[in-house]
């Protein structure tokens, strides 16, 4: 798991790193394609459950599952969203960040920079012990807080053999409710943070596949897969941003 994980940032950073006015989300996907070719692995959602790209870049309303495309152009002040795993040896990493392309309006700024804090928030609630519904409570209260929505159609998940694994990881909750924790669980947190209370609902484009809000208001996703230790938690999916 580390080092599916660790590869798994790796180009995770290499695709934010190349969001850039004019380039296409489909160049971006092109990037993943090359890296698996040069290190011998295979993108984690390529082909699965059918979906055609080698990673999800989801762009402004879109929460998640964007498709790559030659024809989906990268512009100044869009939202744009990287989610890719790595499979190596048998086992998956998973990880998302949201890159801001020359975003100034600061209730923008704000809801990137929230989200951030919610992963930190409920990747700092883990541990032996705990239930998941603590973690999805730390997560939830730094996002109201600010007076954002948090969608609860799509949610985190167990990672280790396959791209998606129980248990239910929801980034909202009531403390002391769902699963407890164990040494060894491995599970990927991902906050998905929209502008609005009302952008938590959420719709499924023509493509199947595509998740965007139902208002139209811009969202945010930060991911990590993290394991369970027997004192705390290990953030599998390091560096870039966090802390």
């Amino acid at each position: 798991m580390r080092e599916a994980c660790r590869m798994s940032a790796e180009i995770r950073d290499i695709c934010a790193g190349a969001v850039a006015p004019g380039v296409t989300t489909g160049e971006i996907d092109d990037l993943v394609a090359a890296y698996c070719k040069k290190h011998g692995v295979k993108a984690s959602f390529y082909r699965y459950e059918g979906f055609p790209g080698h990673l999800c870049v989801s762009v402004n309303d879109e929460v998640i599952h964007g498709i790559p495309s030659r024809e989906r152009v990268i512009m100044p002040g869009d939202l744009v969203k990287t989610d890719v795993g790595i499979f190596k040896n048998g086992y998956n990493g998973d990880t998302s960040r949201t890159v801001m392309l020359g975003v100034s309006d600061p209730d923008v700024v704000r809801l990137v920079e929230t989200t951030k804090r919610c992963l930190k928030a409920g990747i700092a609630a883990c541990g032996p012990g705990v239930h998941l519904g603590d973690v999805g409570y730390a997560i939830q209260q730094v996002a109201e807080a600010e007076g954002f929505g948090v969608v609860r159609d799509w949610i985190g998940h167990g990672v280790g053999r396959t791209v998606h694994e129980d248990p239910q990881v929801p980034n909202y909750g009531t403390p002391g409710t769902k699963l407890v924790l164990k040494p060894g669980m491995t599970i990927a947190i991902e906050p998905m943070i929209t502008m609005t209370k009302a952008g938590e609902k959420t719709d499924v484009l023509d493509n199947d596949w595509t998740v965007v809000t139902r208002d139209g208001s811009l969202s945010a996703h930060f991911e990590h897969t993290v394991a369970i230790t027997d004192d705390g938690c290990e953030i599998l999916t390091l560096p870039a941003d966090y802390p």
